[in-house]
């Protein structure tokens, strides 16, 4: 009997702890998203706001494009408007403006960072903007947090422009790298209020267009995937090791200027 009592005291205690790190999870999620992907949402509209322009474009010839002053129009082409889907071919876009080189495949270009001129930190420095705090000082593009398999994982953010017809939107968007699957659709859960790859302000990157006014697709892997996993889907079954790094995604979050 006393045995017995024992083990339910300790399947209890096993039960919460295990419940605990589930709450502490989520509280970390949703700190990613108020401390981090909100505030940086809000350093890019405060940036607009105090020089009339968006992150990287000209104060005296606006191209309403992240790194507009990059874009240089065809001969009798208008600065910018027209047929942009004609006139800007895919992979001739303005290079994002990140505050260091992405990891590679992660992003549109590996290496778009040039200090001081295509750098996000310069902007916001030079705008007296401050930023979030991020993962230190000099490192506020970063956040690092642990996946579900207790190893480390880094976020990093970008701001670019797409051009029209790109598949997970046009215009001007966050590029948010290094998420895994369960944070990316807890994000878009919070972000559009259903975790859908396809549609809304927060999509995969990279995903195609789907039929019109149809339903989307989940998010193209689960936390069962390991780094370097091949043709990960959303319902598929990985390696499930919980000695593997949990495979990342890049989301595209679309910014209102």
């Amino acid at each position: 009997m006393e045995l017995a009592v024992v083990l339910a005291v300790i399947g209890l205690i096993i039960g919460a702890v295990a419940i605990g790190k589930d709450v502490q999870r989520n509280a970390e999620y949703t700190k990613i998203k108020n401390k981090f992907i909100d505030q940086w949402e809000q350093a890019y509209n405060q940036y607009y706001q105090r020089t009339g322009v968006v992150v990287g474009d000209s104060q005296t010839a606006p191209r309403i494009m992240v790194n507009g002053t990059a874009y240089v129009a065809a001969a009798g082409s208008p600065t910018s408007g027209g047929d942009m889907a004609a006139l800007v071919a895919a992979g001739s876009e303005p290079v994002p403006v990140c505050s260091r080189n992405p990891e590679t495949g992660t992003m549109r270009s590996d290496s778009p960072f040039t200090a001081n001129v295509n750098d996000l930190r310069a902007y916001m420095t030079r705008a007296g903007i401050r930023m979030p705090p991020g993962r230190a000082e000099g490192q506020e593009d970063l956040y690092v947090y642990t996946d579900t398999n207790g190893s480390p994982q880094e976020i990093q953010v970008c701001f670019q422009w797409n051009r029209p017809t790109t598949p997970e939107g046009s215009g001007n968007v966050m590029v948010i790298s290094g998420l895994t699957p369960d944070l990316a659709r807890m994000l878009d859960q919070m972000i559009d209020g259903k975790p859908d790859a396809q549609e809304g302000r927060f999509r995969l990157r990279g995903i195609a267009n789907g039929t019109p006014n149809g339903p989307g697709v989940e998010w193209s892997a689960n936390n069962s995937f390991g780094r370097g996993a091949g043709a990960p889907t959303a319902t598929g079954a990985g390696n499930t090791r919980d000695e593997e790094q949990v495979i990342t995604l890049t989301a595209i979050y679309k910014m209102n200027q």
